[in-house]
């Protein structure tokens, strides 16, 4: 499965496994409130770049009221959702294994190390309890609309963490929770604050093009909207961000992105078995795709989706504003 929030990874994967009509949906404590991840958000102060220091804690309260605790650093962590990838690579550990494709990347741990982390069988929908636990796991992270059902079989066994992040805010917070509770906190603030750093540059110097990121397999497509995409949720900061989400059951035809004049589009393939078919393509076969501005002048960016669908923690959101704010110029 390949990315990804009720969000994102709630409107891609429920609606990849509906029938692909709006794909693939999908995933604490942010230092502040800076400003909500909505399409309608005004552009007022910049990013601040200032990160507050990170006390090291054996029990922390998410910014969805997810208490965790552990009796020791966390130091043999399974990764169920893509995030925990993230958030780990960032803080110099590795999982002891995952279920997604994320570690191959090259800003990550690239193909050769990310070969010797095992894989979950089962997929990112149904991850097997026992496969799990046969790597004795101190801590495991999974999503919270996917994975919770999960969590009475892990209980005993290992502390169990559930996230569900809907924001780079979000983000942020469950990066600083992890760096609290393995001990990390030199590592939290510093990816942090490289985050941050970089998008408040991209603030600085914002784009009048119009910009979107779509997402799906063959010639069906979805709308990533801030609110319901971390990614996205970055856009408004720094360029034109026409939609805003209208829920699971609610997408974006093509008439609709052909009125709203979008300059520079991001295309996110979502794969599934043996559909290796670039999504761009699939669409090119529709007369209105090659209406659209972005289309017409070739600034349409077929993009990795482990990375700007899944991913979601700090490295991953930062590889997206590299990428983005490139194309926009």
């Amino acid at each position: 499965m390949s990315r990804p929030s009720i969000r994102t990874r709630r409107l891609r994967v429920a609606a990849a496994a509906a029938a692909l009509t709006a794909l693939l949906a999908g995933c604490g404590t942010s230092t502040e409130t800076d400003d909500a991840a909505s399409g309608g958000e005004e552009k007022a102060a910049l990013t601040t770049v200032d990160v507050e220091s990170i006390t090291p804690a054996r029990k922390i309260t998410d910014s969805r009221g997810v208490t965790v605790a552990t009796d020791a650093e966390p130091r043999r962590v399974v990764c169920l959702v893509a995030l925990c990838d993230d958030m780990l690579v960032e803080l110099g550990m590795a999982p002891v294994a995952t279920n997604n494709a994320l570690l191959a990347h090259p800003e990550f741990l690239g193909e050769r190390k990310a070969a010797d982390v095992p894989v979950i069988p089962g997929g990112f929908l149904a991850p097997e309890v026992e496969a799990i636990l046969s790597h004795e796991p101190d801590l495991v992270i999974g999503l919270e609309d996917t994975h919770g059902k999960l969590a009475p079989a892990l209980e005993g066994a290992t502390t169990f963490w559930p996230v569900q992040p809907e924001s780079w805010q979000d983000s942020v917070g469950y990066l600083r929770d992890l760096a609290a509770l393995t001990g990390r906190t030199t590592q939290g603030e510093q990816a942090e604050k490289t985050f941050r750093t970089k998008l408040a540059a991209a603030e600085r110097e914002p784009s009048d093009k119009t910009a979107l990121i779509i997402y799906g397999s063959d010639e069906n497509f979805g709308v990533a909207t801030p609110g319901t995409d971390v990614a996205a949720g970055l856009f408004p900061k720094f360029s034109r961000y026409p939609f805003e989400s209208r829920g699971v059951e609610g997408g974006y035809s093509l008439e609709e992105i052909l009125a709203k004049d979008v300059d520079v589009l991001f295309v996110e393939t979502m794969s599934f078995g043996d559909d290796t078919g670039k999504l761009s393509e699939s669409l090119a076969d529709n007369p209105l795709w090659g209406e659209i501005p972005a289309v017409r002048n070739g600034d349409v960016h077929e993009v990795d989706s482990e990375v700007w669908a899944k991913g979601r923690g700090t490295r991953s959101l930062g590889l997206v504003l590299d990428e983005a704010t490139a194309a926009l110029r």
